[in-house]
């Protein structure tokens, strides 16, 4: 029994797995509905599922699109849904980037090529 437990947690799928749109890539949450009607008219869903941001930062983004690239205004219940949606479901992540090179371990910097 506790094989078959342990075997479970390692499973791909297994019950804990976010539940996605297979069409669009989306978090399926409440929500994802209107993102999918409403982001999808102009731009790849991926474009929305690999950015991340804050409530401020996702509704700036919405800004700079009807400012500039002619995203209509939504209702504001419509906007609120949206909003709550990408906030929740994409929020920020810390910065997953190595660290730089310590200059001293640059090519060049000194360091012994072994040949």
């Amino acid at each position: 029994m506790k094989l078959a437990l342990v075997v479970l947690l390692f499973l791909p799928g297994a019950a804990w797995a976010v539940d996605t749109d297979a069409a669009t890539g989306l978090i399926k949450n409440p929500g994802w509905q209107q993102v999918r009607a409403h982001c999808g008219g102009c731009h790849s869903h991926a474009l929305v599922t690999s950015q991340r941001a804050d409530r401020q930062t996702w509704l700036d983004i919405i800004r700079w699109m009807q400012e500039t690239q002619n995203l209509w205004q939504f209702e504001p219940g419509t906007e609120a849904q949206i909003i709550d949606y990408l906030a929740a479901n994409y929020p920020p992540r810390s910065n997953r980037r190595r660290a730089p090179i310590p200059p001293g371990l640059m090519p060049g910097a000194g360091a012994v090529d072994v040949q």
